[in-house]
């Protein structure tokens, strides 16, 4: 054979067995991350091939799967209450992906988590029938939570503190998920994502903001775990007005004739007095405070109820001036509402925490349990007496002090309200919050916590029993009476 051929037919059968060893890469190596590639559209074609699964709320579907007209694309997401709903679901758009329950749970909702699979569809590789979700979310403490916020622009939690399941999360302005499910949606998505009210953002979860005096109940468990104070009835060192230490900034309380002086930590609580706790803070030092602040979930940077919560965060690093400032929820102090539900939650529960969730259960098409979401799961964060002691002065707010507006006829409601600086100098209209509990004489209790960002009240109208109480007593009406 000539030479050159013999050369050139090598160098051919090269060129082949490289091809060969790339298709064969491709195909066992690469095949998956080629598959799972988001820009590859047949996934999304695959996705919405096929009805999707449900989020169940109180038994009922609040998420649907409507037939398109034309398009590679056979069904988009459609939701019921969508606004109403939204900070639970999240969106599940074609175009921009899937956010919250929705995204989480894509797998189970799309039909292509394994566990879906019958040993045939394992063999085949077939797309099983979706599951659905099931939530711990109670449609009426959702619904009054969504319409007593109204216009205003905040957010609202309600926890069993028992079972630590989640009853209500709302968050406004809210926004309808179905105005961006579908392919075709690029204005409202423009419009949604540049509105300067943030309607897509979760307020429950994802907005931090200084809780202000809700946060003295912190301050409060801290001081009576380690000593500092014997019981909630112990009279306190507490000059008024107190000198923030190394400063001439004297710290005056919103009421300057309340008996703040020396006050006791339930007299302090009732009147939200300012200098205790400021003081109480200082002496018991911040690493005190942060120890109690961290056991009730302060700066986690992962706590999933399964979506992601902001981190609520309690700093470090302080001089005196500023740990006097934290003790009233101020300085550099954040909390979400979730957070805040959660202190009173742990309060009404004895002191243990239980873990916070919003899931109960994912199944199969044919509601079979695939996976069940256990309740109680929790810890001890304080001493069962100072939990008794904490309700026993929360019950008072509520009854004699800031906090009337939560009264419920027949039902035992403790809370505390807080009113929280905004802006440089206190410039912008401050933020209004109240976190709570409620009990009712045949064994139902829930805690709840409201923030209000903004709202058409005048400045001086601004408060936490003014604008949030009112909030959370609708929210624990229905979660009672349910």
């Amino acid at each position: 054979m000539n030479k050159t051929i013999r050369h050139a037919s090598v160098f051919a059968l090269l060129l082949v067995l490289a091809l060969l060893l790339r298709a064969t890469w491709v195909q066992f190596h690469d095949s998956k991350a080629l598959a799972d590639d988001k820009h590859n559209r047949r996934n999304v074609i695959e996705q919405y091939a096929n009805p999707l699964g449900d989020i169940i709320v109180g038994g009922e579907a609040v998420t649907g799967s409507a037939r398109t007209k034309g398009g590679d694309l056979a069904y988009k997401r459609t939701y019921k209450d969508g606004a109403v709903y939204a900070p639970v679901t999240g969106y599940s758009s074609q175009v921009y992906g899937a956010t919250q329950l929705e995204g989480i749970y894509k797998d189970v909702l799309d039909g292509t988590d394994n566990r879906l699979k019958n040993p045939l569809d394992t063999l085949t590789n077939k797309r099983a029938d979706p599951g659905d979700v099931v939530t711990t979310i109670d449609p009426s403490v959702q619904k009054a939570g969504y319409k007593a916020l109204g216009d205003k622009k905040g957010a609202a939690v309600a926890v069993d503190p028992e079972t630590g399941r989640v009853l209500g999360m709302v968050s406004t302005p809210s926004y309808d998920p179905s105005r961006i499910s579908g392919s075709m949606d690029s204005a409202a998505w423009q419009e949604l994502t540049t509105d300067e009210e943030k309607p897509m953002v979760n307020r429950a979860l994802r907005q931090p903001l200084p809780p202000g005096s809700t946060f003295k109940l912190v301050v409060a468990a801290a001081a009576l775990e380690d000593g500092l104070y014997s019981s909630v009835d112990s009279k306190t060192d507490s000059p008024n007005p107190y000198t923030l230490p190394g400063t001439a900034t004297v710290l005056r309380n919103e009421n300057q004739a309340a008996p703040c002086e020396d006050a006791d930590i339930r007299t302090a609580l009732r009147y939200s007095c300012n200098n205790v706790f400021a003081k109480m803070a200082v002496d018991l030092g911040q690493d005190k405070v942060r120890a109690m602040a961290e056991k009730l979930g302060f700066n986690a940077d992962k706590l999933d109820v399964p979506v992601r919560a902001g981190e609520s965060v309690y700093p470090s690093g302080m001089d005196k001036a500023q740990t006097g400032l934290s003790g009233i929820g101020q300085f550099d102090v954040t909390a979400t509402p979730l957070q805040m539900a959660m202190v009173s939650a742990a309060i009404a529960n004895g002191g243990e925490l239980a873990a916070p969730h919003m899931v109960s259960q994912i199944t199969d098409s044919g509601g079979d349990v695939l996976e069940k979401y256990g309740d109680g799961d929790g810890r001890r964060v304080m001493g069962e007496g100072t939990a008794e002691g904490l309700q026993s002065a929360m019950e008072t707010v509520v009854e004699e002090g800031t906090g009337s507006n939560a009264q419920i006829a027949g039902v035992t409601v403790g809370g505390k309200t807080g009113t929280a600086q905004h802006g440089e100098r206190n410039s912008k209209t401050p933020y209004a919050w109240f976190t709570s509990y409620a009990k009712s004489d045949d064994g139902k209790e829930v805690a709840v916590a409201v923030m209000i960002e903004s709202s058409s009240a005048a400045r001086d109208e601004v408060s936490g029993n003014g604008l949030a109480a009112p909030i959370a007593k609708a929210m624990m009406q229905a979660a009672l009476r349910s």
